[in-house]
């Protein structure tokens, strides 16, 4: 790991559980020589404590600033001032309402542009003005620190520079729902371990749909505001994986001119823990911490933009990617860095019918056939691995759940040469249910030579939201009905001797909120029923998933 990149990710990795109160305005800190820790208003009053740490000399400097909702505590971010003894001014601020700072603590509310608050457009503001700044402002953070950074882009500050945007997305009701479904570990266990406000809650249960509310911390519906060089990393296994893709090709193709063509994209083998080799049930090589060259070295790209230095960050190509493979193999193909100039790269869009009799196909079925199961809420079809904030993530071996009467599964052939996956995959299913409501989730697996069934890349989505996320479509019992589940994007060879498998249940709890299948609005009462769920297969209604097949290189 390179110093840059092992010194910022010092600095995103913990989640800080404490922080030292403001003692007035530029009062130094007696814990920590060279801090000053600050209230700085908001435009509406509110005042947001924040240490700035500064370089020895005169000054002015250039500013790296992260905003967090986790406590501004030097001891709680492992900061040890070399980004300092390196020539930047470092400000940490605790977020509107959380630990040191005055307000309602609500997450995100008042980062961007929505609702009368930009917090984050005040702070750069109050940043600009102050003697040891020199105009060149940068910001940085993963997570809920990288969301607030897209909301602050969407801003449209003319004095921030760069980015450096880790394990993000930029829309914060995707952050929370998938498919139309909680992810429990970012709508629940992250509100409740980190002590948000009640009204959290409220907001979540009160707007499942994507509404107005959410459309109003969506950066995707302002692309044009961005004017920002930065760097997106994220992992093919992370609560966030594809909003981190959708962050930089957005800034890429979609923003101003000052953000078009100058982003850079990192996706890893990793969770939300990223730059690290074990994901799941399984462990990358060596090389899998992090890609050569420049491209994941923060301090590379901050010199550059910055400092005004030729670092060589800008040379290498838009994209660094990872292609998994079978990493108990030494001899299989996979598990090695790529580079592109954009993304997706160029990928035939293969699909791989559901057969009736358990089969995955390449080969469309000829006549029409069905397969149903009962899904219960009561005995939901438990989380196994995959993307999420907490618990059971990564790669896992999905045996333990073949067994279940509410999990159907469609299995390939003997792969008799390797198979690259690359890019966005997409399940494209028929169904009916006697339910009003319910959910399919979809999961796409690598089968070992020795039987383990290795989760990819999985979705979800709630019947209901089929027609559109802003909208409620509800099933008529027996109809059936075309639907689309997103399983995003993933980079994989799945290697000679292996098997593709195709997962097909209603349910992934506790990581996803059960569907109660009565059709009532979410979390409304606690009444619950069983579905009769059908996927129906061959014929005009040919069930199948799309693979971006990579040809060999």
């Amino acid at each position: 790991m390179t110093r840059g990149l092992r010194l910022i990710f010092g600095l995103f990795c913990a989640t800080a559980l404490g922080a030292a109160g403001p003692s007035g305005l530029l009062a130094r800190s007696a814990q920590a020589p060279g801090r000053q820790t600050v209230s700085v208003p908001m435009r509406d009053g509110i005042k947001l404590a924040t240490d700035v740490h500064l370089p020895e000399g005169p000054g002015p400097f250039p500013v790296l600033l992260t905003r967090t909702p986790y406590g501004k505590s030097s001891k709680g971010y492992g900061f040890d001032g070399e980004q300092v003894r390196q020539g930047y001014a470092m400000v940490i601020q605790d977020m509107r309402g959380r630990f040191a700072s005055e307000g309602e603590n609500l997450p995100f509310v008042s980062d961007g542009w929505a609702f009368g608050k930009m917090d984050g457009y005040d702070t750069v503001e109050w940043i600009a003005t102050q003697k040891w700044c020199n105009g060149k402002i940068g910001t940085f953070g993963g997570s809920a620190m990288g969301i607030s950074q897209y909301l602050l882009a969407g801003t449209q500050n003319p004095r921030l520079t760069a980015q450096w945007i880790e394990v993000a997305s930029p829309s914060v009701y995707d952050c929370a729902f998938r498919g139309g479904v909680l992810n429990r570990t970012t709508g629940d266990e992250w509100v409740q371990k980190h002590k948000f406000g009640p009204d959290t809650k409220k907001i979540f249960t009160t707007h499942p749909t994507y509404d107005d509310y959410w459309k109003a911390q969506n950066l995707a519906l302002r692309w044009e505001k961005v004017e920002l060089p930065a760097v997106h990393v994220g992992g093919w296994y992370d609560v966030f994986s594809q909003g981190t893709i959708d962050g930089f090709v957005g800034y890429q193709t979609k923003a101003g001119k000052g953000a078009r063509g100058r982003q850079r994209l990192v996706m890893g083998p990793w969770t939300h823990a990223r730059f690290k080799r074990e994901a799941g049930d399984l462990v990358y090589p060596e090389n899998a911490i992090r890609p050569p060259g420049k491209v994941a070295d923060s301090l590379a790209w901050f010199d550059h933009w910055l400092k005004g230095k030729d670092t060589g960050a800008l040379q290498e190509p838009a994209v660094a990617y990872y292609v998994m493979g079978d990493p108990t193999d030494p001899a299989a193909p996979g598990n090695r860095w790529r580079t592109a100039d954009a993304w997706p790269v160029p990928a035939d869009e293969t699909p791989y019918y559901l057969v009736d009799s358990g089969s995955l196909s390449a080969t469309k079925p000829g006549g029409p056939s069905r397969v149903s199961y009962a899904y219960d809420p009561a005995s939901a079809c438990p989380t196994i691995g995959g993307r999420h904030l907490y618990g059971s993530r990564g790669p896992c071996d999905h045996r333990k759940i073949l067994s279940r009467s509410d999990v159907v599964a469609f299995t390939g052939e003997t792969l008799a040469r390797p198979l690259e996956v690359t890019g966005r995959v997409r399940a494209k299913l028929f169904v009916s249910s006697d339910a009003p409501d319910t959910d399919f989730f979809v999961t796409l697996c690598d089968v070992y030579p020795d039987g383990r069934s290795m989760g990819v890349c999985e979705g979800i989505l709630r019947a209901r939201f089929r027609q559109g996320l802003d909208r409620e479509v509800f099933m008529k019992p027996g109809e059936t009905v075309p639907i689309e589940v997103d399983l995003w994007s993933t980079s994989i060879v799945f290697n000679k001797g292996h098997r593709l498998q195709l997962l097909v249940t209603s349910s992934s709890a506790q990581g996803f909120d059960p569907n109660p299948n009565t059709g009532d609005p979410f979390r409304s009462s606690q009444r619950t029923r069983v579905a009769k769920n059908t996927l129906h297969l061959g014929g005009d209604h040919a069930s199948h998933v799309i693979l971006p097949v990579v040809q060999s290189r």
